[in-house]
């Protein structure tokens, strides 16, 4: 059925969410325990962030497009 295929989707994009949360979280750990350039630290934070918040748009788009699925079906 097309709609479990579309849920099993969404389901594998909320995984891959939390793991780029969670690989975050390790990388912006270790930059600040190895890194001692405050330059370079501002700069690959700011790059980290901005990778987490693409993947969270990512999980929003999947997440608008299973509920326009459920509601309409």
């Amino acid at each position: 059925e097309q709609n479990k295929g579309l849920i099993t989707h969404a389901v594998e994009i909320n995984r891959l969410e939390n793991e780029a949360d969670r690989i975050h979280r390790q990388a912006v750990g270790q930059l600040f325990n190895d890194e001692r350039d405050p330059i370079a630290v501002i700069k690959w934070k700011e790059t980290l962030d901005f990778l987490e918040a693409a993947t969270d748009r990512c999980e929003d788009v999947a997440n608008v497009v299973e509920g326009v699925f459920v509601k309409h079906g």
